[in-house]
């Protein structure tokens, strides 16, 4: 049995919906991208959404929306991918790197506590896996530093604290304290990129906590200014018999969603609860298999929260990194791939170079050295994750959690 990793869910829906935008005449952002933006904004509550080319351009253009830049700090968790903290660095501002919380994959508020101090502007907070963060703690957390808050822009004046920013890259259709995904942070973004849940090829968004003192249709068009070239319309708006005319108000980026991707996303949009149920289903036959073993997953689903199951993650009893490792190559033996995620900061040649050194970080390297991640996605059948679990435990010299029963 020949098992595949993470593969996009694409049926001929979503394939029709492509072709159509291909054959509209119109590909680039438009009427579907506004309506993809719209629909996601349905979906996660909130009041405006804005797409555009990748999850990281869109943390880049949150932070430029808030006016972090030189001289500030962003603190975000040492174990994540780099897209979490190089928007940090792009912008200028210094990246602080926190640990996790012993025996967990989320940062540790005492030291989050700790490491902020009058420069902090942010927290970017990841929602590793598809589970939500603990926002309410961070917002009481953010709150209790008000007195050292130093405002360097009128909408962080506004927030009167640190701004708390949801890393939501794998989290859309995630529920947490009374709170969807995009509900949670004062921002939270999102990544439709190839191996998420929902897909559009490349892609992101952005969505934003209501405010009584910022109007949300001002937060959009300022987004909209960042992400092409501090234009004051866009392509659609130009193509009008008559309507050439623009100014560039601002030197802003260009990361914009086109409508292809839209297409593609309303489609994956439209069988988004159907994706998540597929995903439970699996991960609890693998919580199954596993339980009473030396296997142990993140928990997916829990009375304070209920994940997307974007991965599954386990850590094994008793392997170092240097048997994790084999057991990854015996696995590809027998045609199960597996990965990990991910390797902390600090052990990455870039932040090497920033001065970030794995040993400030023992939890996060305690974490990493023995998590694998497991094949899950929503074309998976029962049989194969049966399979997998079944090549792991034999691998580990143990029977299935099923087999006990």
């Amino acid at each position: 049995m020949k098992i595949d990793f993470s593969p996009p869910d694409i049926t001929q829906t979503e394939i029709d919906a492509v072709v159509d935008a291909l054959k509209s005449g119109w590909i680039t952002t438009g009427t579907r991208t506004r309506e993809f933006e719209a629909a996601l904004a349905d979906f996660c509550g909130t009041e405006r959404v804005v797409c555009l080319s990748s999850a990281t351009a869109a943390l880049a253009q949150v932070l430029r929306l808030l006016g972090i830049g030189p001289g500030d700090e962003v603190i975000t968790s040492a174990y994540t991918y780099t897209a979490s903290a190089s928007v940090i660095h792009h912008v200028g501002a210094t990246i602080v790197l926190v640990d996790t919380a012993p025996d967990s994959f989320f940062m540790d508020h005492e030291a989050l506590k700790k490491a902020i101090n009058p420069r902090t502007k942010a927290i970017i907070a990841v929602d590793l896996a598809g589970i939500m963060c603990d926002y309410p703690a961070l917002f009481q957390l953010a709150d209790e530093k008000k007195d050292i808050f130093c405002p360097s822009s009128p909408l962080q004046e506004k927030m009167g604290r640190i701004a708390v920013i949801a890393d939501g890259a794998h989290s859309l259709g995630a529920e947490a304290d009374g709170f969807h995904s995009g509900q949670a942070g004062d921002f939270t973004v999102f990544s439709f990129h190839a191996v998420k849940n929902l897909t559009t090829a490349e892609g992101g968004a952005v969505t934003w906590k209501t405010r009584e003192d910022t109007d949300s249709d001002d937060m959009y068009k300022e987004l909209m200014l960042l992400s092409l070239h501090g234009q004051t319309k866009d392509a659609l708006a130009k193509a009008e018999a008559g309507n050439w005319e623009y100014d560039i108000v601002t030197l802003g980026y260009k990361c914009n969603m086109t409508d292809v991707l839209a297409a593609l996303g309303m489609a994956q949009l439209d069988r988004y609860r159907a994706i998540l149920k597929s995903r439970e289903d699996l991960i609890r036959r693998y919580d199954a298999a596993f339980a009473g073993t030396r296997v142990k997953p993140l928990s997916h689903y829990t009375d304070r929260y209920r994940s997307t199951g974007h991965l599954y993650m386990v850590r094994i009893d008793g392997l170092d990194e240097a048997a994790r490792n084999q057991l990854i190559k015996d696995l590809a033996g027998k045609d199960i791939p597996a990965n990990v995620h991910y390797k902390p900061l600090p052990l990455l040649t870039a932040y090497r170079n920033l001065g970030f050194l794995p040993e400030d970080f023992p939890h996060a390297m305690a974490m990493y050295a023995s998590e694998v991640t497991l094949p899950l996605h929503s074309q998976m059948t029962l049989e194969e994750v049966d399979y997998v679990a079944q090549e792991v435990l034999a691998l580990l010299g143990e029977s299935t959690g099923m087999n006990r029963e």
